[in-house]
């Protein structure tokens, strides 16, 4: 099972051992990918999930409101659509509360196994400076490599601040430019003026090079912890 829907512990047949099956599937999906060093979506996934059910425990109101609902009349007077639940059953919220307790120790021990690989990837990334840095960080260029090998991924990113619900967010955009091979005649420098060359609108670009010790996945894991890293790196010089 590669994902599990956000509404996974209300929908279809509420049983334990049905929802027991759901979750340890997910869950051995999510293992066997990061034993492949695939870390997202997998962990950002998780995560949200494990949220999730621990806002469920902490309110059980929540439950039912996930539940669908019959539509049973129209108030005419208040303009209003009345509904009634068609869950309402103390067995069925005992079923429930039984699986979230099943649920949160094992998601939060497959979240445990993910952040143990993201930390084992981040202390094997070296992470340079290239040129002149300048004050606004915001935008300009990451350059990913490994290790002993001289072909070079460049991706253009940005920063960018997002309001929601009285609550501010970074948010990292990143687009794929180019790969580069460096050499004596075309070194990191070198490519760095090349982009300012033909991307005008950046006369001096904030430019980060990540090299990896090891072979990682690209997208699913070495441009997620860069585009981590750069929030930080950003939201420090603020």
């Amino acid at each position: 099972m590669d994902q599990l829907n956000a509404n996974w512990l209300t929908e279809h047949l509420i049983d334990f051992e049905y929802k027991k099956y759901t979750l340890l599937a997910y869950l051995k999906n999510v293992k066997e990918k990061f034993h492949h060093h695939l870390l997202y979506p997998q962990l950002g996934e998780l995560i949200f999930h494990f949220n999730n059910l621990k806002k469920l425990k902490e309110n059980k109101s929540l439950i039912f409101d996930s539940f669908p609902k019959l539509a049973t009349g129209i108030d005419l007077k208040n303009l209003n659509i009345n509904y009634k639940k068609l869950v309402d059953d103390d067995e069925i919220m005992k079923e429930i509360s039984d699986i979230i307790e099943y649920a949160l120790p094992n998601f939060d021990q497959t979240i445990n196994y993910g952040k143990e690989l993201y930390d084992f990837v981040e202390e094997n990334l070296t992470i340079d400076e290239v040129g002149l840095m300048p004050l606004y960080k915001r935008e300009g260029y990451i350059l990913l490599t490994e290790e002993d090998i001289s072909e070079m991924q460049i991706y253009r990113f940005k920063v960018s601040m997002i309001e929601h619900e009285h609550e501010t967010f970074s948010m990292v955009n990143t687009s794929y430019l180019t790969t580069e091979i460096r050499s004596i005649s075309n070194t990191v420098s070198n490519v760095k003026l090349k982009l300012i060359q033909q991307i005008s609108e950046l006369p001096n670009p904030a430019t980060y090079l990540f090299t990896s010790k090891w072979k990682f996945p690209v997208n699913e894991t070495i441009l997620p912890i860069a585009k981590r890293w750069l929030i930080r790196e950003v939201n420090n010089a603020a």
